[in-house]
C-alpha cells in the first residue's frame, strides 16, 4: 500500500493526539529536514526504518568528467 503525506498527517493526528495544524507542521518539518540533508550531500539514516541517500547517475558522472578534460 502506498502511503501519502496526508496519510502520515492523519496518523500523527490520530495516534499522537496533536491538533491537525500541528500534525501538518510536524510532518512538513520532518520532510523538509530530510530534503535539506539530502540536498547537502549527506545521507539520512532512521534506525528501524531505513537509509535515504542520493546517488549520482552514471551519465552525470561521465558528463562531469568530460567537462574538465
Amino acid at each position: 500500500m502506498t502511503r501519502t503525506k496526508h496519510d502520515i498527517v492523519e496518523q500523527v493526528y490520530n495516534e499522537l493526539g496533536f491538533p491537525k495544524n500541528q500534525s501538518i507542521e510536524i510532518v512538513e518539518s520532518l520532510f523538509e529536514l530530510i530534503k535539506k540533508t539530502l540536498e547537502s550531500g549527506e545521507d539520512v539514516m532512521i534506525s528501524g526504518f531505513g537509509k535515504f541517500s542520493v546517488k549520482n547517475p552514471f551519465w552525470l558522472i561521465i558528463r562531469n568528467r568530460f567537462q574538465y578534460l
